[in-house]
């Protein structure tokens, strides 16, 4: 049987796309989840996830269009249908979110914290992400992106909260203290 340390941090991207900008932002989660060696991703749409892959991972990032200021009602129908009954296997796991919203300060921060809220009630331990991905962009409360990630600082800050998710993951989970992104080489910008 493996050890924690021997085995690939499990995460799971999970997203909800009208549009399919979030479903973009999904897909930038998981690349930067997927550049930490020894990471296997699942990318799932709330139509296509099961229980399996809850309680399967170590870590989730959580992503949802903005609708009026929060998660979209079919990503609160799912949580409260699908998440519930997981509740007493969730607590401990790591999770962060993301959100596309219609425009600048178009609520895409108040969906991060309404999704990270709902994570922590589950027994998630929640981060932000204190790195500046360009002049001005930090991700503290997850990504955001008016519409589909338009430029290189959207797509920065999509990549950068996958590969974060990842590093906490490998850390905390794992037990991989060298995987703590307090370490990372990578230009963090803070």
């Amino acid at each position: 049987m493996q050890t924690q340390e021997e085995r690939n941090a499990h995460v799971l991207v999970l997203y909800h796309s009208e549009t399919g900008n979030t479903g973009l932002m999904a897909d930038l989660v998981a690349g930067g989840a997927e550049a930490v060696p020894g990471t296997t991703v699942r990318l799932r749409s709330i139509a296509e996830a099961t229980e399996d892959d809850l309680s399967w991972c170590d870590g989730v990032a959580l992503g949802s269009p903005t609708c009026l200021g929060t998660m979209s009602w079919q990503m609160k129908k799912f949580l409260d249908d699908m998440v519930t009954p997981l509740w007493p296997k969730l607590e401990g796991k790591i999770g962060c979110a993301f959100s596309s919203s219609g425009g600048l300060e178009g609520g895409g921060e108040l969906t991060c914290l309404a999704l990270l809220t709902v994570l922590m009630n589950f027994g998630f331990l929640t981060f932000g992400v204190p790195d500046y991905v360009a002049p001005g962009r930090t991700l503290h409360y997850g990504a955001v992106c008016a519409g589909r990630p338009r430029d290189e600082a959207d797509r920065e800050a999509c990549l950068r909260l996958g590969r974060r998710l990842s590093e906490w993951v490998h850390t905390l989970v794992l037990g991989q203290a060298e995987s703590s992104p307090r370490l990372a080489t990578y230009d963090r910008r803070i």
